[in-house]
C-alpha cells in the first residue's frame, strides 16, 4: 500500500490523535447543521451540557419561557456573545431572567469538591472535519474544535507533500473566509484561527480579509524560527498533542486569552478612536509560564529563574500572565505558594494592562496594587498580602528589608528589564549641572557618570548580594541581554556542566526570523572621521599610544567643522533617504557623546534647517539636568518647550522628525516609527545592542531600518550583537578561590598587618564605641597602612595593590551568592579594605599634551563601510564570568609621536593648509617673547602661572587678527579656543622657564 501524502491524510492523523486525547468526533448534519449555519452555535450539544451540569437552572428557564425556551435562550446567548464576547461569556457565564448559566467549567485546583469535578468532567470537546458553515455557499472548514457546542478553534491544513504550505493556509483564511459571517465575527465566536502545515504553524484572532495578520506559533529551531525534528511525527504535532489538548485548551481560555483595548491617534497625537485586540499567547509565552509553574510545583520557593527573551517577545504580556499565575498558584495541600507577587518595573503600560487583564480573568478588584511613591502603602500592601504589587526599582531595597520582617511569608519577585530612560529617570549624578566644559571634557564627565549608572538587573543583583539569599523568596528575572552576574545570580545550573544558564530562551535570532523585530544591522553604514595630523615639534616625545590616540581623536572632535558637517550629512541623508519611509512618517534618532554635544547638535540642527528653508522638519532633545554653554543655561524642557513627560507622545506626532539624545531614550524606548539612527558615540557590548535596538520595533508600513555610525567599527558592533543573537551563556562558573588569590597578592605587599585588620573589624562590629569615637580610632589604624603604601611601594606596585583591592571588594559579595562559602578572615579583609581604599591617595593620570605637538590639518567625512552585518548561527555565546584575570591594568605600549602621526596619515590621507599650523606656532612664539609672561613663569608654579596666562591669552590672540583665517576659527568656537589655550599652556611655561636657565 502506498503512502497517503494528501491533505486528507494529515487531517485524519490530527483527528485520530485528538480522539486519543479525549475529544469526540462530531459531524454536523440535519437540523443541527442548519441551526449552526444560522447561529454559529451547536445548540443541541450546549443543551446537553446544561442538562448534565445545571439541570435546576435549566428547568427554571423552561418554566419562565415555556414553549419558546430554546429560541429565547439561544437569542439571549447570541446577545451576550455579541455584547461581551466569547471569552468573557466562557469564563463567567450568561444571565437570563435572574438565572445564571455557565458555558464551561475549568479544571478544579483540587478534588475536594466533587460537584466541581463532575462539572469539569462533563465538558464536551468535539472535533469537526469539513464543516459547511454557511447556507449561502458550499465552502467548508478543514477542522473545527468546539467545547460544549461553542466554536473555539478553526484550522486550515496544508501538506507540503502536495506543494502547499502554511502560507497557502493563511491565504485561504484571507481570501475565502468572510469576516462578516457569524462564525468569523471578531470576539463573538471563534477564539483563534490556526494555519497549519506539516512543519509550521501560524495563528490570528481576527479575520479581516487581506488585512488579516498572522503571527508565527512555532517552538523555535536551533535558536531560530520553525520547529525541531520530531521522532515519528510531524514537526507541527505539538499543536494538537500539546497546545490543543483538553486541559491545555481550558488553561488557555481561563488564564491566558484576554481582550486588550488600544487608543487610535491621528498624526497630531489626538485620540480619535479605540480598538480591541484579542490577545492569544505566542508559543514561547505560554511555554515559559507553564514551565515555571511546573518547576515551582517540583521545587520549593527559593529557586530563581532567568528568562532571556528578546525584544519583540512580548515581555509585558508574559509578565502579566506569569504574575497572575504565580498569585493563584497552590500546592498539593491547596495552600497558596506565594503570599504576594511583587513586580519590579518601570513600564508605565504594565500597571494598567495587568489590572485590566486580571479583571478579565478573575472579575476581582483589588487583586493588583500599584505603589511607586509611598513606602508606608507599600509596607501595608505587603503586610496585608495583596496578591500582586507593582512597584519601581527605587523601592526594591525597601521591599527586601520589609520581606525579611515576614520570615514566614513567601514572595515571588518578578524583575522586568525595562530601563528607566524611557521615563527620563536617570541617576542623580546625571541630573547635575554640566558647566564650563569643552566638548571633550563634557564627554569624559558624562561617560564617567554613564559607567556608574547600573542597569536595573545590576543594581538588583548588587542589593541581593548585600542582603544574602533568602529561601522564602523566588526571583524571576526577564532580560534580553543578561550580563554574567545576572546569569550567575538568577540562572539555573545545567545538569551536566553545573554552569548557570537561562531557564527559558526566546532568542533575538528567532524574533528577527519570525519578523517580530527588524534586524537593525541589515542596513548599517559607518562614516569614519578622516583627518590628518602633522608633526609640529622637531623631536619625537615618547608617549602612550592609547592615550595619544585618544587625545588626537579628541582634538578632531573639538573642531567646529565636526558638528556642522555631520549635521549637514545627517539632515540631508534623512530628507533624501529616510523621510519618505513608513508612509512619510519615519523618524530619526541622533545618539550623542554627552549632554553638551546634544545641546550643540540641537542648535546646529535647528540652524541648518532654518538656513535651508526646510519647513517640514523639527527636532526634539532629551538629556538630564542642566547644561551651561556660552553664557546660557539649557534644560530639556526649556529647549523643547515641552514638559518632560510629554516628549514621547510629542515625538510620535508628525510635528517632530528627529530626537537628539544624550544617555536618555537609548534603552526602554519603544517608538515603532523610529526608522533611522545616527550614532556619534562610542558603543560596545550591551550598550550597543540596547541602543541600536531602539529601531527594531515593527509597525504597519515599516519595511526596513537604517543606521549611520560616525564612530564605531562595524566588526565591534557585530560582535556586540552576536553575544545576544541566540543563547547567552557563561564560559565557566566564577571560582570562589579567586578571593584567596587576591588575598595572597594583597598580603604580599605588606601594606597592612593582620592586627590592623582585626582592629578595624572590632570597631565595626564590637559595639563598644559610638560612631564618632569609632571613626576617631579608625583613622590612625588606617594611616599606618597609608604610610607604608606611600613610602614602601613603587608606583607600579601601588597601582597593582589598588586594582587587586578593588577587585577583591567587588568579587567578595558576588561569590557568596554562587554557592556556600564562609571564611571569617576574608570577611574581615573585605571590611578593612573598604575603609582603606578611601584613605589611599588618588592617582592622577599622566597628562598628555599632544595638541601642542600636532595641528589639525584637514577634516572630512568619507564613507568606509556600507552594507549588512550578518550575524552568525553559533549556538550559545558564552560570556566570561567574574575572574581574577584582568584585574590589574596591562602596561600601556609606548610609542613615539611620529609613529602615531604616520599611522594616522597612512589611514586617512588628506591635506590641510599649512598656514593654520604656522599660525599656531607663531602665536606660541609671541607668548614666549613676552617679558611679562616670562616673569610670571620664572617666579610661579604652573598653577599660579595659569591665572596670568589665561588672562593674557586673548590679548595675544587678538594681536594676530591680521591672520584672518586662523583668528576667525579661534573666535567662532569658544571650545576650540579654550582647548588650544589649555594645551599650549605647559609648553609656553616650560619654554619661558627654559629661557631663564
Amino acid at each position: 500500500m502506498g503512502i497517503d501524502y494528501s491533505e486528507l491524510g494529515l487531517e485524519e492523523n490530527i483527528e485520530r490523535q485528538l480522539l486519543d486525547g479525549g475529544y469526540i468526533q462530531r459531524k454536523l448534519q440535519g437540523d443541527a447543521l442548519k441551526q449552526f449555519q444560522e447561529s454559529a452555535i451547536d445548540f443541541e450539544v450546549l443543551l446537553s451540557f446544561w442538562d448534565e451540569t445545571q439541570e435546576r437552572e435549566l428547568n427554571r428557564l423552561k418554566q419562565i419561557h415555556g414553549p419558546f425556551f430554546e429560541k429565547r435562550v439561544l437569542n439571549r446567548l447570541d446577545q451576550e456573545l455579541t455584547r461581551r464576547g466569547m471569552i468573557d461569556c466562557l469564563r463567567h457565564g450568561i444571565q437570563d431572567r435572574g438565572v445564571r448559566l455557565r458555558l464551561l467549567f475549568d479544571q478544579p485546583r483540587s478534588t475536594m469538591n466533587q460537584t466541581l469535578v463532575d462539572n469539569y468532567d462533563n465538558n464536551i470537546f468535539h472535533v469537526h472535519r469539513q464543516v459547511y458553515y454557511s447556507a449561502r455557499h458550499n465552502n467548508s472548514l478543514d477542522m473545527m474544535l468546539s467545547i460544549n457546542g461553542l466554536p473555539i478553534v478553526i484550522m486550515e491544513l496544508k501538506n507540503q507533500l502536495t506543494g502547499q504550505t502554511v502560507e497557502d493556509a493563511e491565504k485561504q483564511f484571507k481570501m475565502t473566509r468572510n469576516p462578516r459571517e457569524k462564525l468569523f465575527r471578531f470576539k463573538e465566536r471563534t477564539v483563534v484561527y490556526f494555519a497549519v502545515d506539516t512543519d509550521e504553524v501560524s495563528m490570528t484572532t481576527r479575520l479581516a480579509g487581506n488585512r488579516t495578520f498572522f503571527l508565527p506559533f512555532n517552538r523555535g529551531n536551533n535558536g531560530g524560527k520553525g520547529n525541531p525534528l520530531v521522532y515519528n511525527d510531524y514537526r507541527s504535532s505539538y499543536l494538537w498533542r500539546e497546545v490543543l489538548a483538553k486541559d491545555s485548551l481550558l488553561d488557555l481560555l481561563f488564564r491566558f486569552v484576554f481582550v486588550k483595548k488600544e487608543s487610535i491617534r491621528d498624526s497630531t497625537g489626538e485620540i480619535i478612536d479605540s480598538k480591541e485586540i484579542v490577545i492569544f499567547p505566542r508559543y514561547h509565552q505560554m511555554d515559559v509560564v507553564r514551565k515555571i509553574e511546573a518547576d515551582l510545583k517540583m521545587n520549593a520557593v527559593g529557586h530563581n529563574y532567568l528568562v532571556q527573551h528578546s525584544a519583540g517577545s512580548g515581555k509585558t504580556n508574559s509578565i502579566a500572565w506569569l504574575s497572575h499565575r504565580l498569585a493563584k498558584l497552590h500546592n498539593m495541600e491547596n495552600e497558596a505558594v506565594f503570599d504576594s507577587i511583587i513586580v519590579i518595573t518601570d513600564r508605565r503600560v504594565l500597571d494598567a494592562q495587568l489590572q485590566d487583564a486580571i479583571y478579565q480573568l478573575e472579575h476581582e478588584t483589588g487583586f493588583v496594587a500599584k505603589i511607586d511613591e509611598d513606602s508606608n502603602q507599600l509596607a501595608q500592601a505587603i503586610n496585608d498580602g495583596t496578591r500582586i504589587i507593582i512597584t519601581t526599582l527605587q523601592k526594591f531595597p525597601f521591599i527586601m528589608d520589609k520581606v525579611k520582617e515576614f520570615e514566614r511569608g513567601t514572595y515571588g519577585i518578578i524583575i522586568d528589564e525595562a530601563h528607566s530612560s524611557q521615563g527620563g529617570k536617570a541617576s542623580n549624578a546625571m541630573t547635575n549641572i554640566l558647566s564650563d566644559r569643552t566638548l571633550e571634557d563634557a564627554y569624559e564627565a558624562d561617560k564617567i557618570m554613564e559607567d556608574e549608572l547600573s542597569s536595573t538587573e545590576e543594581r538588583i543583583v548588587e542589593y541581593i548580594e548585600k542582603s544574602g539569599n533568602q529561601d522564602n523568596i523566588s526571583f524571576f528575572a526577564f532580560t534580553a541581554t543578561p550580563k554574567p552576574k545576572t546569569i550567575e545570580q538568577f540562572g539555573t545550573a545545567n545538569k551536566e556542566t553545573g554552569i548557570p544558564e537561562a531557564f527559558h530562551v526566546y532568542s533575538m535570532k528567532q524574533a528577527i526570523e519570525e519578523k517580530f523585530i527588524f534586524d537593525v544591522l541589515l542596513n548599517y553604514t559607518t562614516y569614519d572621521t578622516f583627518y590628518k595630523v602633522a608633526k609640529s615639534i622637531q623631536e619625537d616625545p615618547e608617549v602612550s599610544k592609547k592615550k595619544a590616540t585618544q587625545q588626537i581623536a579628541r582634538f578632531v572632535s573639538l573642531h567646529p567643522h565636526n558638528i556642522e558637517q555631520k549635521t549637514a550629512v545627517m539632515i540631508e541623508h534623512y530628507r533624501q533617504s529616510s523621510s519618505h519611509k513608513i508612509g512619510g512618517r519615519a523618524k530619526a534618532m541622533l545618539v550623542t557623546r554627552s549632554r553638551l554635544h546634544a545641546v550643540r547638535y540641537k542648535f546646529a540642527f535647528d540652524k541648518y534647517i532654518k538656513s535651508q528653508g526646510y519647513q517640514d522638519m523639527n527636532t526634539l532633545i532629551a538629556f538630564s539636568g542642566t547644561v551651561k554653554d556660552d553664557g546660557g543655561e539649557f534644560t530639556e524642557t526649556g529647549m523643547n518647550e515641552l514638559p518632560e513627560t510629554e516628549l514621547p507622545e510629542a515625538f510620535s506626532t508628525d510635528e517632530y522628525q528627529v530626537l537628539i539624545v544624550a544617555e536618555k531614550y537609548q534603552t526602554g524606548f519603544d517608538e515603532p516609527l523610529l526608522h533611522t539612527m545616527y550614532v556619534d558615540k562610542p558603543l560596545s557590548g550591551i550598550k550597543a545592542v540596547q541602543t541600536l535596538s531602539r529601531l527594531n520595533r515593527t509597525c504597519s508600513g515599516k519595511e526596513d531600518t537604517f543606521v549611520l555610525d560616525f564612530v564605531n567599527d562595524p566588526e565591534d558592533i557585530q560582535e556586540s550583537f552576536q553575544a545576544y543573537y541566540e543563547v547567552t551563556g557563561l564560559s565557566d562558573v566564577t571560582d570562589p578561590n579567586i578571593l584567596y588569590d587576591l588575598q595572597h597578592e594583597l598580603n604580599a605587599t605588606q601594606v597592612y598587618a593582620q592586627h590592623e585588620v582585626d582592629a578595624v573589624n572590632e570597631l565595626e562590629y564590637g559595639g563598644k564605641l559610638d560612631g564618632k569615637q569609632a571613626q576617631q580610632r579608625l583613622n590612625p589604624i588606617l594611616d599606618q597602612a597609608v604610610d607604608r603604601f606611600e613610602k614602601d611601594l613603587t608606583k607600579e606596585v601601588q597601582d597593582e595593590f589598588k586594582s587587586a583591592a578593588t577587585k577583591f571588594i567587588r568579587t567578595y559579595g558576588f561569590v557568596l551568592q554562587i554557592g556556600p562559602f564562609t571564611d571569617i578572615g576574608l570577611h574581615k579583609l573585605y571590611v578593612y579594605l573598604n575603609y582603606l581604599l578611601k584613605k589611599l591617595p588618588r592617582d592622577i593620570s599622566e597628562q598628555l599634551f599632544l595638541a601642542d605637538d600636532i595641528a589639525l590639518e584637514y577634516y572630512r567625512n568619507d564613507k568606509v563601510f556600507e552594507g549588512s552585518l550578518a550575524l552568525e548561527t553559533r549556538g550559545s555565546t558564552d560570556l566570561d564570568p567574574v575572574s581574577h584575570a584582568g584585574g590589574i591594568a596591562p602596561e600601556e605600549e609606548k610609542v613615539v609621536l611620529s609613529s602615531i602621526i604616520d599611522r594616522m596619515n597612512d589611514l586617512f590621507g588628506t591635506e590641510f593648509d599649512p598656514q593654520d599650523k604656522l599660525s599656531r606656532d607663531q602665536l606660541l612664539e609671541d607668548m614666549v617673547q613676552s617679558e611679562e609672561l616670562r616673569e610670571k613663569a620664572v617666579h610661579n608654579s604652573l598653577d599660579n602661572f595659569s591665572y596670568s596666562y589665561e588672562n593674557m591669552f586673548m590679548d595675544f590672540l587678538i594681536s594676530r587678527m591680521t591672520d584672518k583665517n586662523f583668528y576667525m576659527k579661534m573666535m567662532e568656537n569658544e571650545d576650540q579656543r579654550k582647548f588650544l589655550m589649555n594645551e599650549m599652556k605647559e609648553e609656553v611655561y616650560e619654554r619661558l622657564r627654559g629661557l631663564n636657565s
